[in-house]
């Protein structure tokens, strides 16, 4: 047994790895091993959640941005971007429509747009608790104040999604303006988890100057904060932003990550992203047996898919919300599995 083996087996073992042991992972990765690793992640996803990935529908409800990341089509130095916002109706038609062909979480997304208030999000949260008072309501908007966060909680949000981009304070000043602040991330990521948010952080992978040193010092932070959810994709350049010329990451690194949190968090909630749909016809597919149990189709009006665009080439299907729920199912039994209809809250979590 080599050592690439025994790291594996002390991750499915729930062994606690060091950052050296995370690096030696990553870099001597291989094809034998990545098949070891998918069949143990594969062993811990059918232990907590049978064959059912569960299915998020995503509101994309406004593309303005206050931020300006270098690596995202949103940034708000895109001059190239075609902006729109939703009005609050368009966002609840979104989430009826989803709700009759059963979806039973609604994600809402969107750049850090301060035109809507936090009363206007409140509102939002609560008119969709009250139609559909089975269902679970993310919201994945950005940073905001511990007040701000408390305010949509009570307002019956469930869950809250914040990728913290990368754990490496080095990396993050790479990828981000000077105003921008892992230290305000994480800080975000603890008050959410102190409000009692089932709460997701996530990285990318093969970003623009990421070491294998910096992708383990995510493993070491996820370890820490011990997320309900993770969210991993990989780096995809967009064509307005400085890292245009950069080369995406690629889906079988990510793949291999997705292996890595599934045994090292056995009851996460683990999307496979649509950005590995982007990049391979099947990588979604191949998500889900590399250890993930989420998918989360779009659910925005057609006229506005093609304008939400933090990479090149974001897969954008033409699906209505019953379309999308019948090409996954299918899609999803193909390779053994079946779409769950259900809220899919993290193992041991629920209402509020």
């Amino acid at each position: 047994m080599n050592r690439v083996t025994e790291l594996i087996d002390e991750l499915f073992e729930k062994k606690n790895l060091s950052k050296e042991d995370f690096i030696f992972l990553i870099n001597h990765r291989s094809e034998e091993a990545a098949q070891y690793l998918f069949e143990k992640a594969g062993i811990r996803r059918r232990e907590n959640f049978g064959n059912g990935i569960y299915i998020r529908g995503i509101v994309e409800f406004s593309s303005y941005c206050r931020c300006d990341c270098f690596y995202c089509g949103l940034r708000r130095s895109n001059q190239h971007c075609e902006r729109y916002r939703l009005s609050r109706e368009d966002i609840l038609q979104c989430c009826r429509s989803g709700y009759e062909y059963g979806f039973r979480t609604f994600v809402l997304q969107s750049g850090e747009d301060l035109t809507y208030s936090d009363d206007d999000i409140c509102d939002i949260v609560r008119q969709i608790k009250q139609e559909m008072p089975d269902c679970a309501v993310t919201l994945s908007i950005g940073e905001k104040s511990f007040e701000s966060y408390q305010k949509y909680y009570d307002a019956g949000a469930d869950r809250y999604l914040l990728r913290h981009e990368t754990a490496s304070p080095e990396l993050y000043k790479r990828l981000h303006p000077s105003g921008q602040t892992l230290e305000n991330r994480i800080r975000c990521l603890y008050d959410l988890k102190k409000i009692g948010y089932q709460v997701g952080a996530g990285m990318m992978i093969q970003a623009p100057y990421q070491t294998a040193e910096d992708l383990a010092e995510d493993f070491v932070f996820l370890k820490q904060l011990e997320p309900d959810m993770i969210g991993v994709g990989p780096f995809i350049p967009h064509r307005d932003t400085p890292f245009r010329d950069f080369s995406a990451g690629s889906l079988e690194l990510t793949l291999f990550v997705l292996g890595i949190l599934r045994c090292m968090f056995p009851k996460v909630l683990l999307p496979s992203t649509t950005a590995l749909g982007t990049i391979d016809p099947a990588g979604r597919e191949k998500g889900v047996l590399a250890g993930g149990n989420v998918i989360m189709p779009n659910l925005s009006p057609q006229r506005v898919r093609g304008k939400y665009l933090l990479y090149n080439n974001k897969l954008t299907s033409s699906d209505d919300a019953r379309g999308s729920v019948e090409n996954l199912r299918n899609r999803m039994e193909t390779i053994g599995c079946e779409v769950v209809i259900s809220r899919g809250d993290a193992p041991g979590k629920g209402p509020h």
